[in-house]
């Protein structure tokens, strides 16, 4: 169908409010159907459009791509983790390292359950294994599934960073074995 702003033929068109909108157009369409119907009225040649449909520009392309640059040479493209502020664009541990330290150290010496670890350190089960599973404590920095050196210091040694990623895979088989022998309890009782 054919685009109700510029009269674009798309193979992908949008619908909005029950009309049809080339992508382009449909980036720019108002939420608001008074606003919609107003944006509608103000016709456009398609051709006017064909430079971002030519070069497939996308919103946040751009930014995007910033950010891997970013990542690559090594700065934060996303906000501080735990035990970490950012200053002038670099990670700078805070106050908060030493509980990081904490956490890591208690978790490999210690049998406590993460529900255990979680509360007593003022976290949520998820954010706990976030701590723990995060490689920004390596001195790395991770954007877009990519791994780059961080311009930081490791603040958690590989040698222990590695053991408790053993021991979550662990407690994770172990936790799948138990889950597997309840559900046949269940089934077969």
């Amino acid at each position: 169908m054919a685009c109700e702003k510029c009269a674009y033929r798309d193979k992908k068109s949008v619908t909005k409010f029950n009309k049809e909108l080339c992508r382009v157009c449909a980036v720019f369409a108002p939420q608001d159907e008074t606003q919609f119907n107003l944006y509608l009225n103000e016709k456009l040649n398609w051709r006017d459009l064909d430079t971002f449909r030519k070069y497939n520009q996308t919103l946040g392309g751009n930014q995007k791509k910033g950010m891997n640059d970013k990542a690559k040479l090594g700065s934060p493209v996303t906000r501080a983790p735990l035990g970490f502020d950012i200053i002038e664009g670099n990670l700078v541990p805070n106050q908060a390292a030493a509980k990081v330290h904490s956490i890591f150290k208690v978790f490999l010496e210690k049998d406590y359950s993460l529900n255990s670890m979680a509360k007593h350190y003022a976290l949520s089960v998820n954010g706990l294994k976030k701590v723990l599973k995060n490689r920004t404590y390596l001195g790395e920095v991770k954007f877009a599934g990519n791994l780059h050196k961080g311009n930081h210091k490791e603040m958690i040694s590989p040698e222990i960073f590695y053991a408790v990623q053993r021991k979550l895979k662990e407690r994770s088989r172990t936790k799948d074995v138990q889950d597997k022998k309840e559900t046949e309890q269940k089934t077969s009782g």
